[in-house]
């Protein structure tokens, strides 16, 4: 019997990527690579990925802490 991972679990992604970074912000990719050049916006390297770090991304917007 596996559990399903969607099942009760509510968490928000620690991370995101870019495309969804500039999604939620309704911005170009290239102003969120301006964001992170400029260190307004955090990120995380997996691989090749780059991730921005949600927390970043509310504490831009003021919606948490910096």
């Amino acid at each position: 019997m596996s559990a399903d991972p969607s099942e009760g679990t509510n968490m928000e992604p620690i991370a995101t990527s870019i495309n969804d970074a500039a999604k939620a912000l309704s911005l170009g990719r290239t102003s969120i690579y301006a964001l992170i050049k400029e260190g307004r916006l955090d990120t995380v390297k997996l691989g090749r990925r780059t991730l921005v770090k949600t927390a970043s991304i509310r504490a831009l917007i003021g919606d948490g802490p910096e």
